[in-house]
């Protein structure tokens, strides 16, 4: 790139990081709400919080990545004109093709680097993400052995614990298991621990009480005991988790039609993601050539560009919301998946024709010529 070109990309590149990271900052915050009650609650480790939230990015900078792009390439081609600069460079007979190059320059990095993290970076950081969720929602520590709570569970078993410890341990534990209709079984202890074993989670007891009744003869028998385990039959959910169309590669999305483990409706919604992975990332370079195109082909005015940068606007809403339009009646009937590739090749011909081919002044002859030849 020459040194007008550099110096263009590296503001462009300056503001999409700052405009990117703020927006990220925030809506990582929004998102993370939803994980707070398993920090407060739960008691969910701050580092296996901060993990599981990070799983989120790749998806919310994925979305965010045209907007800051639109965005940063906007305010920098607004300043250019503001402060002159892109009027000199017109002056000494560079083409608005010619000055859109740096935008164009980064919006082809970002399609690309998206076109990765559509297709590699989303669906491993979603399986991981749903892996962890599910194990952090169906732990049984996290989940049942809440301090200063009693636990009702399915199968009858009554928990309640004092505080929690680390590695799994807690002090003050009491138990009412009345799982069998014909026998109550308690047990209060100083110290537990969860112990794993090939049945599933069991709880060692330390320095506690055993008494068990049976409700049909009245017998009552009490044990104390330094060490007791016991299996409460309250082991992890181990139901298959089902996978969802993020954490599916390109080739298994496309293919969906022949997989006859998704319903029609999900065959649909599959094909469409996958078509939308090969088409979104384009976004981005199609929001930086709205950014500059209006400012680059328009004459300068002294009042402002402030038309010009509501029609840039608008025409990015257009094309954003078109995009969401034509996804959802994709996901209703596979006629309308041409329209989510016309809605990104008509924005981009459109830019490139005008960068090229569009010469006001040939307009205004035009016009000039009209009103004589009525004259």
């Amino acid at each position: 790139m020459k040194i007008l070109e550099r110096y263009i990309f590296k503001q462009i590149s300056i503001g999409f990081l700052v405009v990117a990271m703020s927006l990220l900052a925030m809506l990582w915050l929004t998102q993370s709400l939803r994980f707070v009650e398993l920090v407060t609650r739960q008691g969910l480790p701050v580092y296996l919080f901060a993990e599981l939230t990070s799983f989120l990015m790749p998806r919310i900078f994925n979305i965010l990545s045209p907007i800051a792009a639109f965005v940063a390439v906007l305010f920098v081609y607004n300043r250019l004109v503001s402060d002159r600069e892109l009027t000199v460079m017109q002056s000494v007979g560079i083409s608005p093709l010619k000055n859109a190059l740096p935008a164009i320059y980064f919006g082809v990095f970002l399609t690309i680097f998206n076109l990765y993290v559509m297709n590699f970076g989303i669906p491993s950081a979603e399986r991981n993400f749903k892996e962890l969720e599910w194990q952090v929602k169906n732990n049984l520590t996290q989940a049942v052995l809440r301090e200063g709570e009693f636990t009702q569970l399915k199968n009858g078993v009554t928990l309640f614990i004092d505080k929690r410890e680390s590695d799994d341990t807690f002090s003050g534990i009491f138990v009412s298991d009345e799982s069998k209709p014909d026998l109550k079984i308690t047990l209060t202890a100083e110290k537990g621990r969860i112990i794993k074993s090939k049945n599933g989670p069991r709880i060692l007891f330390i320095n506690g009480v055993r008494q068990e009744l049976n409700k049909k003869t009245y017998q009552f028998s009490s044990l104390a005991f330094s060490r007791y385990s016991a299996e409460f039959n309250i082991e992890q959910n181990k139901q298959k988790r089902s996978q969802t169309a993020r954490e599916l590669s390109l080739t298994e999305l496309l293919n969906s039609g022949n997989n006859p483990d998704f319903n029609e409706q999900q065959q649909r919604k599959n094909i469409v993601e996958g078509h939308r992975r090969l088409v979104y990332p384009f976004y981005n370079l199609i929001s930086a050539l709205l950014a500059c195109v209006g400012l680059l082909i328009s004459n300068f005015n002294r009042r402002g560009q402030s038309k010009i940068i509501s029609l840039e606007v608008l025409f990015m809403i257009i094309v954003m919301g078109g995009d969401l339009a034509v996804t959802n009646l994709a996901a209703r009937s596979l006629y309308f998946l041409s329209l989510l590739y016309a809605n990104c090749l008509l924005p981009l011909i459109a830019c490139f024709y005008l960068l090229c081919l569009y010469n006001p002044l040939s307009f205004c002859h035009k016009a000039k010529r009209e009103l004589l030849d009525v004259a």
